[in-house]
């Protein structure tokens, strides 16, 4: 039986950054629970060819491969570092080429980082709503971490570990586990509905 595999994927433009060993990081606690094939990419792996490309097509071999191995895997670690309360534009724009039916049930951990505490909702209110419209089953724990969190580029508070570890173990129940079967409209028995009225209409 294969292995499961796992990307992650950083948004953030340098190398080496905070959010990419965050999304490493995370990746090593989901593999300590759940075997899996790691990959791990970011916006260098990808070069120039991504923010170049208006549709698809356009993509460079490097950039394809990544936007492949996102659609491709059967679970996710994503982060971006923020800038002005939201994920970065080119994260933004490689998910923007990514088939919506691709993430469909797919399982996602998100994380984040950025300068300090006040941004830390951008994983509820950008990443989340971002994965949602995708229909991806994002775990629900995030991770993110601020810049007085790391010490010599790896995260060392101990709180934000802790939600690591939390997160790291959500992911891994669900990878491999069916997805809940949902009941059409259609399927159910008509529903009879009586109406009371009462008082003048309006």
């Amino acid at each position: 039986m294969s292995l499961p595999r796992i990307v992650g994927f950083s948004g953030s433009p340098r190398r080496p950054s905070k959010t990419r060993s965050l999304v490493e990081m995370v990746a090593a606690e989901v593999n300590s629970h759940r075997p899996a094939r790691l990959e791990i990419f970011d916006l260098s792996d990808a070069g120039p060819g991504l923010g170049a490309a208006l549709q698809r097509q356009d993509l460079t071999l490097p950039a394809a491969h990544i936007i492949d191995a996102i659609e491709q895997a059967d679970a996710l670690i994503v982060g971006t570092p923020v800038y002005k309360s939201a994920y970065t534009g080119l994260f933004k724009h490689a998910f923007d080429l990514v088939d919506p039916r691709a993430l469909i049930g797919k399982p996602v951990l998100l994380t984040a980082t950025g300068g300090g505490a006040r941004h830390a909702l951008v994983v509820e209110h950008a990443l989340r709503p971002l994965f949602g419209f995708f229909e991806a089953l994002t775990v629900p724990t995030a991770v993110y971490a601020s810049d007085a969190d790391f010490v010599d580029g790896q995260l060392d508070e101990a709180g934000v570990r802790e939600r690591v570890s939390t997160a790291a173990q959500q992911l891994a129940g669900l990878i491999g586990a069916e997805a809940p079967k949902t009941e059409t409209v259609s399927s159910r028995a008509p529903i009879n509905l009586q109406i009371v009225r009462r008082g003048a209409a309006r």
